[in-house]
């Protein structure tokens, strides 16, 4: 749960990664950048800032704002009547992310879980992406993801995204985030 200030406050900022990026939105966009906090109430933590270009039922586009160290938790786009789940690229556009997923354990991974949620975090395999890298996720594949020290922007584009139907590792969160006044 975040309160509006919080969520001002947090569009605010992305807008100005998205501007480092040389990403430009309209005015409505920058309104409507939607900042998920997971339900944790830790979103310089845990969390996510995305502008959501377009979600049909063939194709999704998205610009993914993370914030220095700010992690998206451990999750995996499932089937969902008849379709395979989600299939995603990430882009790094800006900054730098470390991206986790199954596969053979990375030693010394540069990412490190929020404090206090660490045994929800499984998969070590890390991909680290830089402005100009992309990575292809297949659909049902666990993974999590993180900016690097000085934050990161990243476009994904994917296959229909059903935020929804996320199936995240850590019981605890919420995907869609409740925002109270204050």
């Amino acid at each position: 749960m975040i309160t509006e200030s919080q969520l001002r406050q947090a569009q605010q900022r992305a807008t100005e990664y998205l501007r480092k990026a040389n990403i430009v939105l309209t005015p409505e966009e920058q309104k409507n950048i939607e900042v998920a906090d997971f339900g944790l109430g830790d979103l310089e933590n845990t969390g996510l800032e995305l502008v959501v270009y377009v979600n049909t039922d063939r194709y999704c586009a998205k610009e993914l704002v993370l914030f220095p160290r700010q992690t998206c938790p451990e999750h995996r786009h499932p089937p969902v009547n008849g379709d395979p789940g989600k299939m995603e690229t990430f882009r790094c556009r800006w900054g730098e992310v470390y991206l986790y997923v199954e596969g053979e354990p990375t030693p010394n991974p540069k990412a490190k879980p929020p404090a206090g949620r660490e045994k929800h975090y499984t998969v070590w395999h890390e991909i680290v992406l830089r402005p100009g890298e992309q990575y292809t996720i297949p659909p049902n594949t666990r993974h999590w993801f993180q900016a690097g020290d000085g934050g990161a922007v990243v476009s994904e584009f994917s296959s229909t995204s059903r935020d929804e139907a996320d199936i995240f590792t850590d019981p605890d969160i919420e995907r869609i985030t409740k925002v109270v006044p204050g």
